[in-house]
């Protein structure tokens, strides 16, 4: 790990204007530093910062502070009660330390997985722009079969990220000279294009402050998520949906969708093809058709496609019981 310098922030104002590299639980980005990956030059410690609540909005939502531990938020009774699917995947991710040291800003901002973005001697665009990507023509078994570029065929590695796309969560933010912005998580990351270093829309010195997560509708909650073993494992494919069944019709239906794409993915024709049916095997392949519609493989990911299918049509039969 290369020399940094330290800075604790003792307000939000601080931390902005601090001119460093937000930490928190660290649970992802010590890592990179370990690997040199990330090599920042100051670090600045925003942990002690009064952004671990959970309050109750008046519209019946919530807001989330950006420090609160994804254990806590996991097992607080009101995302229990209300945002099944967001408690759901959070228990889905890494293992119960991890849990209890990362944070929900921090999760947000979670960096591929990819084998090439941290092995400093392959080449990848997201780590190193103009130096290519191997994972194109190379080893790419958990990599993205939605949104890809010929630039970066990378996954984001999120769970919590999934189920907050599902329920069209807003991230809260504050510049470093003071603005605050709302920006909806469906405009919050970016495809990789021909920059696939820049992930989201965040600008230097800003910071997540909080998430807010709008009242919750009715429906039946399923956080379903394939990989390679049983725990501490990321997606090969995810599923978070939120589905309302009335009269034996759908009428609402919320899906979005991890491992298959460089963001936390949700296409609305997926809902489209739901919403006004009759559950049905009919019904859930087409949704699987809107799914996949433009979906490519590359070697080794190929069976994501069929895996992906698969797993949409029994989640969804789960759901709509």
């Amino acid at each position: 790990m290369k020399t940094f310098d330290y800075a604790r922030a003792d307000s939000v104002e601080a931390a902005t204007r601090a001119g460093g590299r937000f930490i928190a639980g660290g649970t992802n980005l010590l890592d990179l530093m370990k690997l040199q990956v990330e090599t920042p030059e100051k670090l600045v410690d925003i942990s002690r910062l009064d952004l671990n609540t959970i309050e109750e909005r008046e519209d019946g939502g919530l807001t989330i502070g950006a420090l609160v531990p994804n254990s806590d938020l996991a097992a607080d009774p009101r995302v229990i009660a209300k945002y099944e699917v967001l408690s759901r995947a959070l228990l889905a991710g890494a293992s119960g330390q991890l849990r209890n040291k990362a944070t929900t800003g921090g999760n947000l901002l979670q960096r591929t997985r990819c084998y090439y973005f941290y092995d400093t001697a392959a080449g990848c665009n997201k780590r190193q722009p103009g130096s290519g990507c191997e994972a194109i023509g190379g080893f790419n078994r958990i990599h993205a079969i939605l949104g890809t570029s010929d630039q970066c065929i990378a996954t984001h590695p999120g769970d919590m990220p999934v189920a907050m796309r599902a329920l069209d969560a807003v991230i809260v933010t504050q510049k470093a000279d003071g603005d605050k912005r709302r920006v909806p998580i469906g405009d919050f990351y970016r495809l990789p294009g021909d920059t696939p270093h820049i992930e989201n829309v965040l600008e230097a010195g800003e910071l997540i402050t909080h998430v807010e997560l709008p009242a919750p509708t009715v429906g039946r909650h399923l956080y379903r998520k394939v990989r390679d073993r049983a725990s501490y494992a990321f997606a090969l494919f995810s599923v978070a949906a939120v589905v309302t069944v009335e009269d034996g019709i759908i009428t609402a239906a919320a899906l979005a969708f991890g491992g298959v794409a460089h963001l936390p993915w949700r296409n609305p024709a997926v809902e489209a093809a739901l919403v006004g049916k009759a559950p049905s095997d009919e019904t859930f392949n087409a949704a699987a058709d809107a799914l996949l519609d433009g979906a490519t493989g590359f070697g080794t990911n190929d069976f994501k496609i069929p895996l992906a299918r698969r797993t949409l049509i029994a989640s969804l039969r789960e759901v709509t019981q």
